[in-house]
């Protein structure tokens, strides 16, 4: 999927023009927590995901979404009842999500794929519900054996736990199973560790980053990648 922060909300803060979040939550929080401001709104949820970004860079553990609100309240200061708290996380997946898309050309190209060949997602992602509902809005989430989300797992791709997870979900053998991903660092080295072969989409060419072994595949597109899969039905 690709995400397109030009598509966030914008708020004024700190005597600057910003995209975030943190508007639609302020305006939930008036009513339950009215000394709030937004500043205090936004700092509290960019330091939120600092830290989750910080314990995630440790071991690739993940920090869901409801763990990491409850960093966020503890900021400001708040024990929001259960009902106030799920409505925050539901309003800020509803603005990610809108900024998150599939390409149209995915859909088709996904179809023909899944008549003769077993598709699974592997995503790092902090709330399934923001994932599922990404690719069902695309049409597309009917077309995989499985999708594996980080919350759920506990770890974050390249840990070899997550993909050894969507292995085992999917039915799949790793020496027969080809990973997508555009991260090298993350897709390419975490399938590597657990024995499959990876395709990189690397649009602009970037130079693979030190230490990863390289894919067995390099693309601009996931439109390339028919007839690699052709090929390999073939050998």
């Amino acid at each position: 999927m690709h995400f397109d922060r030009n598509k966030l909300p914008t708020i004024e803060v700190h005597g600057k023009t910003v995209r975030s979040t943190a508007g639609c939550l302020h305006e939930l929080l008036r009513a339950h927590a009215p000394a709030v401001t937004l500043p205090a709104c936004y700092d509290a949820l960019l330091a939120s995901w600092q830290e989750a970004e910080r314990r995630r860079a440790i071991d690739h553990r993940e920090v869901a979404a409801p763990e990491r609100f409850r960093d966020f309240f503890a900021r400001l200061a708040l024990e929001p009842a259960p009902a106030v708290a799920q409505a925050l996380i539901d309003a800020h997946r509803t603005a990610l999500s809108a900024a998150a898309s599939v390409p149209a050309h995915y859909g088709p190209l996904l179809r023909r794929l899944a008549r003769r060949h077993r598709l699974a997602v592997v995503s790092n992602f902090d709330y399934s519900p923001t994932a599922l509902g990404i690719l069902e809005a695309a049409g597309v989430r009917d077309l995989f054996a499985a999708v594996v989300v980080s919350d759920e797992v506990g770890w974050r791709k390249p840990r070899p736990d997550i993909f050894r997870y969507a292995l085992a979900a999917a039915g799949a053998d790793p020496a027969q199973t080809l990973f997508v991903g555009d991260k090298a660092e993350l897709d390419v080295a975490g399938a590597h560790r657990v024995g499959m072969d990876a395709a990189w989409i690397n649009p602009d060419r970037e130079p693979l980053p030190e230490g990863v072994r390289p894919p067995e595949y390099e693309i601009r597109d996931l439109a390339e990648l028919e007839p690699i899969v052709a090929g390999l039905d073939s050998s």
